[in-house]
């Protein structure tokens, strides 16, 4: 049951887009070992700016 709320919340982040940093480290780990994953103020921030462009001036394309 303990691990039932973690869970929980990772799927609701998933459905309004927000995305896992600890998915993250996990793959930084995994496949770039030799890279400084960001910090999760940073991983935010790039994720954010990723979706809905924030240097781009909100625009899609």
């Amino acid at each position: 049951m303990s691990a039932l709320l973690p869970r929980l919340k990772r799927i609701g982040a998933m459905m309004v887009g927000m995305p896992d940093y600890d998915t993250y480290l996990a793959h930084m780990r995994r496949h770039h070992p030799e890279r400084t994953p960001m910090d999760r103020t940073q991983f935010f921030r790039e994720r954010q700016e990723a979706r809905y462009g924030g240097r781009n001036g909100g625009k899609c394309c």
